[in-house]
């Protein structure tokens, strides 16, 4: 009987402590306490819980065999002008940092100037994975209904290599603008 009023009183105490932290984070979010703005920077679980989240869905979803796009010249093109086409304009041009433009400055959090902080150590499945699906509560949109799987491995392969192009497809690299220049008057 005593063993029955005690667990009753354990259930009961976990069941108020979760119900006032449940009403207090409720709470907190619609107080507007958490920023919504996407200037601000985000607090330490912020930031854990989303990569953690990530990190742990890459594990889980992201593709484990090989790329099945080719590693050869021609690819590599393809893949610097689907880069050019689509990523360039958050993710930077061979410039990386120097090349950021107005609209990757005003993302949050700012995306990675991929010539700088390049990605060629992910598994290409991961980097599939993020270009097809998108990363919430980031800037980094979905192109799994705007892309084939066959362009995305293809920019996948590039961003492997993209540390150690062959000459010709180095050229191209350097000549992709992630920003219209607009003269003045024009």
């Amino acid at each position: 009987m005593l063993k029955n009023v005690m667990l009753k009183g354990v259930v009961s105490g976990v069941a108020l402590t979760l119900a006032v932290a449940l009403i207090g984070a409720y709470s907190l979010v619609q107080s507007g306490l958490i920023p919504a703005n996407a200037d601000a920077k985000p607090g330490r679980l912020e930031t854990w819980m989303a990569r953690t989240s990530l990190n742990a869905t890459l594990r889980r979803d992201a593709p484990k065999g090989q790329n099945p796009v080719a590693l050869n010249e021609q690819n590599l093109l393809n893949g610097v002008h689907l880069y050019a086409q689509n990523c360039a304009v958050c993710h930077g041009s061979a410039r990386g940092d120097a090349s950021s433009s107005p609209i990757a400055k005003g993302l949050y959090p700012e995306p990675p100037q991929l010539a700088t902080e390049g990605v060629e150590d992910d598994p290409e499945g991961a980097s599939f994975w993020r270009i097809k699906h998108g990363v919430r509560l980031t800037g980094m949109p979905s192109f799994g209904n705007s892309l084939s799987d066959q362009q995305i491995w293809t920019l996948a392969l590039f961003l492997k290599h993209m540390d150690k192009l062959p000459p010709t497809v180095q050229q191209t690299w350097e000549q992709v603008q992630n920003w219209p220049v607009i003269e003045a008057g024009g």
